[in-house]
């Protein structure tokens, strides 16, 4: 039997599909990496997930998992491999709210998850723009990120446990509900990262957390990057390491959102060199009820530590949210940064991490480089502050090839000289695999070799993703 008989056989017609209704698995989010796959399966459930992998394998077809297609580094690209589609496992199994877990399928859609857990009062903190549309499976494929690992850590550290279907089809379950457990190698954080190569997510053990009570928000202008360092440190010290998020925008960011999106009003009427978005949140009552004035303590502790910053300079303008809707639209121009990113074409878009204290050396010793790779180049930067991770954005003259791996060179350069890595939350896929191939320790490339080698002998699970070939 053919390979579409067999894996129709085993999951239905309606879910095994080719021809044109393979068009919106085409394009990832980018537009920057169109797939052809000889078609698109569609399993319900981890035995049919099962099903599809062994069949793939006596095939020896190549499968490429897909969940929201959101991502922007090529990990669900194929070219005549068979993708295998998450979106029918979409169950939210369970919410145990004394526990504060959430048992969910891989194709569930992270907004769902948010919504789940907002109906048990507790609150799933993994936050970011394609929250409406990207799925478990992908953000734990690619360990995204996003506004809030600041205080609650990446998709990692918010998983206890996972469900995988190996490549050939056995189901290997790491459903672990523990919070400790040194019974050996640590198995499920091989495979969240992993974009799919080692095996496909069908499940996983998901934390929460209680739901804040309030938020104290803020938009402001830093005199530097050292003294809005100073600020973050002042604020965990007086909240308790409480900021759930502290976002940096400089100019460059606010230039290029005025000129892509008019509509959103500008913060300060002086366009400042260091934005900050920052927000703290509380759980405890005593620190969001409000008192006799109406004033809320957590925002009053807000208030206080910008006005000892703005008096002694390192704080030069703030603007604090006095309403849902203020801090909703504070937000909105934070989230806008990957639309006003691909607005403008070409881009190099980059998603490199530094120790906190090092991100101003970084776009110092960068800008300083890139009129000699490109005079008329421009740039746009935004970045998780508080966990030292920057999207950097160049804007070349000319798309060009040679031009664009010369400039991405030169800011791996730079990142690696300051200690950093060239790959934070936006995963490896195709686009960094030239990164891998120059950064990444040789020792340790040697090991990732061996470890998909020892899982996947075939090369069938996403192959040419995360892990460059010898060279």
């Amino acid at each position: 039997m053919t390979l579409i008989a067999d894996l129709t056989a085993a999951i239905g017609a309606d879910h095994v599909l080719t021809g044109d209704a393979l068009a919106r698995y085409r394009p990832d989010w980018s537009s920057h990496y169109t797939s052809n796959p000889c078609a698109v399966a569609r399993p319900a459930n981890t035995a049919e997930v099962a099903l599809v992998m062994q069949i793939a394998a006596r095939h020896k077809m190549p499968v490429t998992p897909v969940s929201g297609l959101t991502g922007i580094v090529g990990g669900a690209m194929t070219e005549g491999g068979l993708m295998l589609s998450v979106e029918r496992l979409n169950r939210i199994r369970e919410v145990r709210a004394a526990t504060r877990i959430a048992v969910v399928e891989a194709g569930v859609i992270l907004s769902r998850l948010h919504d789940a857990a907002e109906a048990e009062g507790l609150y799933f903190p993994l936050w970011f723009g394609a929250r409406g549309s990207a799925m478990i499976g992908g953000v734990l494929s690619t360990n995204a990120g996003g506004s809030n690992v600041l205080r609650y850590g990446s998709t990692r550290g918010l998983c206890l446990g996972i469900e995988v279907v190996l490549a050939d089809g056995r189901v290997l379950n790491l459903m672990s509900q523990l919070h400790k457990d040194n019974s050996g190698y640590d198995l499920k954080n091989l495979f969240i990262g992993a974009e799919g190569t080692l095996g496909i997510i069908t499940a996983a053990v998901m934390k929460l957390v209680p739901a804040p009570l309030a938020h104290a928000t803020a938009w402001l202008a830093a005199r530097s990057l050292p003294d809005a360092l100073t600020l973050l440190n002042r604020l965990q010290e007086a909240t308790g390491g409480r900021v759930e998020a502290f976002e940096f925008m400089p100019d460059t960011y606010m230039r290029r959102l005025a000129e892509a999106r008019p509509d959103i009003r500008q913060p300060f009427t002086t366009r400042r060199a260091v934005n900050i978005l920052v927000e703290i949140g509380t759980t405890t009552p005593a620190d969001a009820t409000p008192g006799p004035e109406g004033a809320v303590p957590l925002v009053d502790l807000l208030e206080g530590t910008l006005a000892d910053l703005l008096e002694q300079g390192a704080v030069v303008e703030a603007e604090v949210a006095r309403t849902e809707q203020q801090r909703r639209a504070m937000w909105h121009r934070r989230e806008l940064a990957a639309e006003i990113t691909y607005h403008r074409k070409p881009a190099i878009d980059t998603d490199v991490a530094l120790p906190l204290d090092r991100v101003g050396a970084f776009l110092d010793a960068i800008h300083a480089r890139l009129p000699d790779l490109d005079a008329g180049s421009e740039t746009m930067s935004v970045a998780h502050l508080g966990d030292g991770n920057v999207h950097f954005t160049v804007f070349p003259t000319r798309d060009d090839p040679a031009l664009q791996d010369a400039v991405v060179s030169a800011i791996e350069d730079e990142v690696q000289a300051l200690g950093g890595t060239f790959s934070a939350e936006h995963g490896v896929g195709l686009s960094k695999l030239p990164s891998m191939a120059r950064r990444k320790d040789p020792v340790a490339l040697d090991v990732m070799r061996k470890l998909k080698a020892a899982l996947d002998p075939d090369n069938l699970l996403n192959p040419g993703k995360v892990v460059p070939a010898r060279p």
